[in-house]
């Protein structure tokens, strides 16, 4: 994508910067996240976001950036959060360390609903999350919004430059998307982020970077990698994608994968290797270790399969960028972790033989990627899975019975789900064994078998969850199919954990 006219969010260290890029792209204008070593090469951008952050303006070492930069760029400016207490500092102002942090709602009172308030209510809940305090104001600053005690929440220097101490990515700022809208608005000619645009641009790069050269890629059957693959397909370049089963998918997903497959029009040649890896994990506990050996194994048989490839394709998403370059000056992504440890692939890196060409897209970016490439609903809908598979929900010792026990039992509650139209309500949903044994009956004897765990959560891009408030009569049904149907169990608990401080899932 090219960088001119581009919105540049500069970050701090926030936990909800991405959602700023996510929100700015929702707007419909495109949007990229910058490290802060990176400030100096934003490119021609045509408005600024300095995100939050979880540091203090008052400590020695406290972010910084280079003020007469920022003004070169001679662009709308919003600071949010830190953004706005630094920029306060910037133009001469003053901030204090508080003696408590301010975290949850705050009511907002615009002191004009124009500018960045054009259109908001007069008193509009919004998400604080700081510490420091804005004590003395610079010269030619105004305050343009004020909580319900009158506290300041919201500068203004000059004509386009603009601070806010709450966070308008957030859900929880009832406004906070129109406020945005309302800052872009003060940009010139801001490029705009449109999907059938983005496909055709991303097209042209493929073709125009492989070539004659051919590429393979792996194929799971989740969205990301079904998407690159029928991408890839779709640009006309050679390639092979390579569906490796390692013996640790749902119920009949070997076969629903291929099949969809099939009805996209894309040929995939089958590994199957469920036996290597179940050799390879017997007696194995540790879920570190566990993760480990199927990483490694996984590259291996891929590798096996492949022998030379001239260009590797990897289905890397925005925030797998954002994680993997958070500390670097590039935004060269690494392979994932499970991924890293093969030489030949960063060999390949290393000499720019791996395409990512999904590594500026949201998950929810790709899905509307997709259903422009014509994937159908059903696919392009599915829920995540984890590249280690079942390994995740299986705490323990991973053996053939009790992956079983886990099959069958996320079969049903996936069919419920489906059933009662909630498969798409949720992001993610899946059963998980308890590795312990609980005592219960079952034909008048007593009974000493597994619980399993059911778990569905809510979640924008696996960065925070949240659990889903099922039906009850969803529960119900669900629990009483398993428990009569899936031997080795006598007891179903659902998860009801967050993300943090729980994680999706088990391992």
């Amino acid at each position: 994508m090219e960088e001119n006219r581009h919105v540049a969010v500069v970050d701090f260290g926030s936990q909800y910067t991405q959602l700023i890029v996510r929100r700015v792209r929702e707007l419909g204008f495109f949007a990229k996240l910058y490290a802060l070593e990176e400030f100096g090469e934003l490119g021609k951008p045509g408005a600024i976001i300095l995100s939050g952050g979880p540091r203090s303006t008052s400590e020695e070492d406290a972010p910084d950036i280079d003020f007469g930069r920022l003004q070169d760029y001679a662009v709308p400016v919003l600071g949010i959060c830190y953004g706005m207490q630094l920029l306060n500092i910037k133009f001469g102002g003053n901030v204090e360390a508080s003696d408590h942090r301010e975290y949850g709602p705050a009511v907002l009172v615009p002191e004009s609903r124009e500018g960045l308030f054009e259109g908001i209510s007069q008193e509009s809940q919004v998400w604080m999350s700081h510490s420091d305090t804005v004590r003395e104001l610079a010269e030619d600053c105004r305050v343009i919004a004020r909580n319900q005690h009158g506290t300041p929440v919201s500068l203004q220097w000059g004509e386009r430059c603009f601070g806010i101490q709450f966070h308008p990515e957030v859900t929880h700022s009832h406004e906070g998307l129109r406020i945005l809208d309302n800052f872009l608005q003060h940009a010139d000619s801001l490029q705009e982020f449109r999907i059938e645009d983005f496909k055709r641009e991303l097209l042209e790069e493929i073709r125009e970077r492989v070539g004659e050269k051919q590429v393979v890629c792996g194929v799971s059957g989740g969205v990301d990698s079904t998407v690159l693959a029928v991408l890839l397909k779709e640009s006309g370049i050679r390639m092979r994608a390579i569906f490796v089963d390692h013996g640790l998918l749902r119920k009949d997903e070997g076969d629903e994968v291929r099949n969809n497959f099939r009805r996209m029009g894309v040929d995939i040649e089958t590994v199957e290797a469920s036996e290597r890896f179940m050799s390879k994990l017997a007696g194995v506990t540790d879920p570190e270790r566990k993760r480990e050996i199927i990483g490694n194994l996984f590259i291996e048989v891929f590798w096996d399969s492949v022998g030379d490839a001239d260009i590797l394709a990897q289905g890397t998403l925005y925030p797998d960028v954002i994680e993997s370059a958070s500390n670097a000056k590039t935004k060269a992504s690494k392979i994932k972790t499970h991924h890293n440890r093969v030489d030949r692939i960063l060999e390949l890196q290393e000499q720019g033989k791996v395409l990512e060409p999904l590594a500026e897209l949201f998950k929810d970016e790709v899905r509307e990627l997709g259903r422009s490439l014509g994937i159908e609903h059903d696919i392009v809908q599915r829920h995540p899975f984890p590249g280690p598979g079942l390994a995740v929900r299986c705490p323990g010792e991973i053996t053939a019975d009790r992956l079983r026990i886990i099959r069958e039992c996320d079969a049903i509650f996936i069919s419920r789900l489906k059933n009662h139209g909630w498969y798409e309500k949720v992001w993610q949903a899946y059963a998980a064994l308890v590795p312990v044994k609980t005592v219960g009956v079952k034909g008048d004897e007593r009974s000493y078998e597994f619980a399993v765990s059911l778990r569905a959560v809510v979640s924008e891009d696996a960065m925070t969850a949240d659990w889903v408030e099922l039906p009850y009569d969803i529960l119900r049904e669900t629990s009483h199919r398993i428990l009569n149907d899936v031997p080795g169990v006598n007891r179903v608990l659902y998860d009801v954990s967050t993300k943090p401080p729980a994680s999706i899932e088990w391992e």
